[in-house]
């Protein structure tokens, strides 16, 4: 059974603070959530992730772009890397950076849900004929995606796995599980290119996506109920899970 060899001393570097869990949930209205899915090189497998997770085979990244125009904190854009994973038996996406363009979402991303948060210029195009997403920090691109003939699929046919975010909490350095409920209105599949990804600048150098698998963009509505389960990082969900 693989399991992650990253070490966690060095994770836990560039990871987030929450003070205290909220107990009300959280939603986000009038969004647009683009998705990309690739597959990496075997050398960012359980090289990029705590020991607590099973990576998948092969190594799989996605990449969420995120356009929110109704939230608690506002109208903003996010972009988030997510290594393909397992905790126990359940498939999950194990963050590694987000990318936000307003500092009052940069602050809420962390102290609310663990993300591991910067800010950056995030230029975000959906339209009829396709969509483009491009993340620009400290002057130099480190994300481009461009995508071509949107075609429609059932509102059902796109899932999304949890999100797992280490950070600093009452119990200790976890892995905190960020769950998302998605009820979309339109749905579309995507044709897709990679133009650019600077593996660093998204936590660690040895990201290196090389092929698409898939990509879709879905209007909807999210909700993020209470965090309930953090796991320790250094031991599999199976004994290491607690709740909050």
């Amino acid at each position: 059974m693989i399991v992650g060899s990253a070490n966690i001393e060095t994770l836990a570097e560039d990871a987030a603070t929450i003070e205290s869990f909220g107990k009300s949930e959280i939603v986000f209205e009038d969004v647009v959530c683009f998705q990309m899915t690739m597959e990496m090189r075997n050398q960012a497998r359980e090289a990029v992730l705590p020991k607590g997770l099973h990576p998948t085979v092969p190594a799989t990244l996605s990449m969420q772009a995120w356009e929110i125009g109704r939230s608690p904190f506002g109208e903003f854009k996010m972009v988030v890397c997510r290594i393909g994973c397992r905790s126990g038996v359940r498939a999950r996406g194990y963050s590694t950076r987000v990318y936000t363009n307003t500092q009052i979402a940069a602050t809420a991303l962390k102290q609310e849900f663990g993300f591991s948060t910067q800010l950056a210029e995030i230029d975000f195009r959906h339209s009829f004929d396709g969509t483009d997403v491009k993340v620009i920090y400290d002057s130099r691109v480190i994300f481009e995606a461009a995508c071509l003939d949107p075609e429609p699929m059932s509102n059902s046919d796109v899932q999304y796995t949890g999100t797992l975010n280490l950070a600093h909490t009452p119990n200790g350095l976890r892995l905190v599980q960020l769950e998302a409920h998605h009820v979309a209105s339109q749905v579309e599949r995507l044709s897709s290119r990679l133009l650019s990804f600077d593996g660093e600048a998204w936590g660690n150098s040895l990201l290196d996506p090389y092929t698409v698998v898939s990509a879709s963009l879905a209007y909807e509505t999210v909700t993020f109920p209470p965090v309930r389960f953090v796991c320790k990082p250094d031991e599999l969900a199976f004994t290491g899970t607690e709740s909050v």
